[in-house]
């Protein structure tokens, strides 16, 4: 029997599918089709074949959970969101104050082009919000106008019979 070195690091915690469905709120189909939609890596998978999911998994489906329910977000920039998050963690995991000056400045590029992308998913989302709030603000003008008039000629009906 051989003892592990004490430095070696603890084997990260495994949960399977109905206990992350339970945890992130989601249906076991929702997290087989994110998975299928590349939303979700394919997670780990036991002799028999059930799925074991990550703490980081869990992450990832709270973070797509959190774009569709209060950003409106669809699954394509949800996708393009999510790879753009990967891309930028593997670059902070992978950073190393000593690497040359070029080298630095690709990974900053790599980082800007990331962003720029999540930028770019969340300037569209904007602006059709923007399109959608002032033509409802145009909508409630109309009808504030109409409700004002339709006021007056009830005014002038009354003072006309007095």
């Amino acid at each position: 029997m051989t003892a592990e070195p004490a430095s070696a690091a603890p084997k990260p915690q495994r949960y399977q599918i109905g206990e992350v469905a339970e945890r992130t709120g989601v249906t076991q189909r929702t997290l087989r089709f994110y998975e299928e939609k590349g939303l979700l890596d394919p997670p780990e998978r036991m002799d028999g074949g059930f799925r074991l999911y990550s703490d980081e998994d869990i992450n990832r489906v709270t973070y797509v959970r959190q774009l569709q329910q209060f950003l409106g977000f669809t699954l394509s920039e949800i996708k393009e969101m999510v790879e753009a998050e990967e891309e930028l963690q593997q670059l902070a995991a992978t950073r190393r104050p000593d690497r040359e000056i070029p080298e630095r400045l690709e990974r900053i590029a790599t980082s800007i082009a990331a962003l720029s992308r999540q930028l770019e998913v969340v300037e569209h989302k904007v602006t059709n919000l923007t399109a959608m709030k002032e033509e409802l603000g145009a909508k409630m003008g109309r009808m504030e106008a109409r409700r004002a008039e339709l006021t007056k000629q009830m005014q002038d009906a009354a003072d006309s019979r007095a």
